[in-house]
């Protein structure tokens, strides 16, 4: 984790600033985008920022801030968990994609994701706040002891081993079907993607 970073006395907005500049993801962090790069594993692919993707990559960039998750495979595997043990709320898209990393941290890295799936279970998120300047300026120490993310994570219980349990089997085959699929489905959508992006660029504005 890279907490340390991001030092309790910034402000979200501040520690956000250096999230964008620390990962490239410039100035705006892509939020206004039509479309945006990521990867499937070393696959490159440009997938559509949706409504609901931005509503919630907002949150998920804080996210990242508030709990030190790096932005590398396993980072991203690690937050999967945390989300969705800590609960993603109306964000059907943070479901989701949560879902895929999910899956794939528990083939690739499954004690790092059952340790951040158990911290998720004993904190909260910001998936029920509301996105705005008040939320943006306040100091990351008070909204870490907001979401009890400074709390030692308590002994697992039944509760906990049975929700882990549920996702992993939804999560596994989940990850597993985009996975065997690929060979056809991830060069189609890449070309497709690509090709779609090339026409919004390329329209007039």
């Amino acid at each position: 984790m890279e907490r340390d970073i991001y030092a309790d006395s910034l402000s979200l907005r501040d520690a956000r600033d250096r999230y964008f500049l620390a990962n490239q993801f410039g100035s705006d962090g892509g939020y206004g985008a039509t479309w945006v790069r990521v990867k499937v594993g070393p696959v490159p692919m440009w997938i559509l920022n949706s409504r609901g993707r931005r509503r919630a990559v907002r949150f998920h960039d804080l996210h990242h801030v508030l709990t030190g998750y790096r932005t590398t495979f396993r980072g991203e595997c690690e937050i999967g968990g945390w989300e969705l043990g800590s609960g993603c709320a109306d964000h059907w898209a943070a479901w989701f994609l949560n879902l895929g990393v999910f899956g794939a941290g528990m083939l690739c890295a499954p004690l790092d994701v059952w340790r951040a799936f158990r911290r998720g279970r004993d904190s909260a998120n910001l998936y029920r706040s509301t996105f705005d300047d008040a939320l943006l300026a306040r100091r990351i120490g008070d909204v870490r002891g907001q979401l009890r993310l400074g709390e030692k994570t308590k002994r697992a219980g039944i509760g906990d081993l049975s929700a882990f349990a549920a996702w992993s089997l939804v999560g596994v085959p989940f990850f597993l079907t985009l996975i065997l699929s690929s060979p056809i489905t991830l060069p189609v959508l890449a070309i497709w993607s690509r090709l779609a992006r090339r026409r919004t660029l390329d329209s007039p504005q």
